[in-house]
């Protein structure tokens, strides 16, 4: 496809008009985050304890578990890019965006309630057969939902620090909401003697709590008009080419997915190691507790560090230091567990730059994407981004699933040295290698402040050639 050419550079009062424009005002980002503190709860549910409550409360094998969460990323292997190409496409009066996550709302919200509910009475193969069923559903209105509104990052405001800003007050909702999940999640399941019971309470209460936010969310940002005016031309499958074939995405892509799938296998085993290894079963939400709350209280300071840095940079230096903190974790003794806080701290405060960066960074990516084309196309970089996401978190269920059945784990009693062996190394050591042989990815990251200024600069003229032929 042709480019969209532009005139030069925008005039200088044209220039402060859109800087003018690109500065968020407060409300705006405080309702933009709003919309996250649902998925954070959930989120941090499915990742902790989804395994946990198919494994010791359905009685599942581990392995079918995590293959029946794995066969529904086939099906996420094509909604999230088809649904990111929807919404670039989209025309409609409520927004590109926003139609979708107020429409997707409830069916999102009765889809976690199904999530987390496992009928009395099921066969292995039956059970088998809802977990996949339920996943897909779910995975479905998430990606209808999420993909439109991670998308609003790059479409809300061109500003390369004003998108970690604006990333950093939806952490700065998420987080602790991801920390109530954790907290809480246990707490309502354990209120019943009924187990099932209890996790079918979860399910609808955070259900309802997700959809609601979303539509407070919608109903209080507006969506830019010049973004709304342009909508791409191409088909899905050139989209998704193009986008694939952008070298800067590719760098980050690769990146994020290798430290996301170390971090989901961090979550997924966090219960596990410390219940099992460092014998802490009733400590377990205070240490995960202590790393979130680190997280934090950390966006502040990576959001400042990223203006010296820029952003690659800083999230490179957090995540490695993430990744020797964990790493240490193998080297524990159960006599030796408290240890374990200041640890979880460290971790916290290092992962704190995996909250805030890739998320702004896909932004910068649509904007490189934009000046070589001329079309709008964030909804298919969120897209595949989000597909990024999951993936790698199901392959780190999925693996987990694999390796606690490949070394003997059995549930709800004392563990054999081969079962601690394996939730040590996948734990620590073996996430954060993965992590660190990543990091020139990002050290040397190629959209940096200059970089994206110059971007910037074409945009503006773009835009206001585009004004002038309306």
């Amino acid at each position: 496809m042709e480019a969209m050419k532009w005139k030069g550079k925008p005039k200088k009062e044209e220039s402060l008009k859109n800087n003018e424009e690109v500065k968020l005002p407060l409300k705006t980002k405080m309702f933009y985050g709003i919309g996250d503190i649902g998925n954070a709860i959930i989120n941090s549910a499915i990742q902790f304890y989804l395994l946990k409550f198919y494994t010791d409360i359905a009685l599942i094998l581990p392995v079918l578990a995590g293959n029946a969460l794995l066969i529904g990323k086939i099906w996420d292997a094509i909604n999230d890019p088809l649904f990111g190409w929807l919404t670039d496409k989209t025309d409609s009066k409520l927004g590109r965006r926003r139609v979708f996550m107020i429409w997707g709302a409830i069916p999102l919200g009765i889809s976690i309630m199904l999530l987390w509910f496992i009928p009395k009475g099921l066969s292995t193969t039956t059970t088998f057969i809802w977990i996949a069923l339920t996943f897909i559903l779910f995975d479905t209105f998430w990606t209808l939902t999420n993909v439109p509104y991670y998308a609003l990052t790059s479409e809300l405001t061109d500003d390369y620090d004003e998108r970690s800003s604006l990333t950093t007050t939806r952490m700065v909702m998420a987080v602790p909401a991801y920390l109530v999940g954790v907290a809480l999640t246990p707490l309502l399941a354990g209120l019943f003697s009924d187990g099932r019971k209890g996790w079918a309470y979860v399910g609808i209460i955070y259900g309802v709590i997700c959809a609601a936010v979303l539509l407070i969310s919608a109903a209080g940002i507006k969506e830019r008009k010049k973004v709304m005016q342009t909508k791409a031309k191409t088909n899905v499958w050139q989209s998704v080419k193009i986008a694939l074939s952008n070298k800067p995405f590719q760098r980050l892509c690769i990146a994020y997915f290798v430290i996301n799938l170390a971090f989901a296998m961090v979550k997924t085993l966090m219960a596990y190691y410390l219940e099992y290894q460092l014998l802490m079963k009733n400590e377990i939400s205070l240490v995960m507790g202590l790393m979130l709350i680190c997280v934090t209280l950390s966006l502040p300071f990576w959001k400042k560090l990223s203006e010296k840095l820029d952003k690659g940079k800083s999230y490179a230096l957090g995540t490695g230091i993430g990744a020797i903190a964990i790493s240490i974790s193998f080297f524990l003794k159960p006599e030796q567990g408290k240890l374990v806080y200041i640890l979880s701290a460290l971790a916290g405060i290092g992962f704190g730059s995996q909250w805030i960066f890739p998320w702004s960074m896909v932004a910068d990516v649509a904007d490189y994407d934009r000046v070589q084309s001329g079309e709008f196309r964030s909804g298919m970089y969120y897209g595949i981004w989000g597909l990024a996401t999951k993936i790698s978190e199901a392959l780190a269920i999925a693996g987990i699933g694999w390796m606690l059945t490949g070394f003997g784990y059995v549930p709800n009693v004392v563990q054999s040295s081969k079962s601690l062996l394996g939730i040590r190394l996948f734990f620590g050591p073996i996430p954060g290698i993965i992590i660190i042989v990543t990091l020139p990815l990002l050290i040397w990251y190629p959209i940096d402040r200059k970089k994206h200024s110059e971007i910037r600069e074409k945009l503006a003229a773009m835009e206001s050639q585009l004004g002038e032929n309306l």
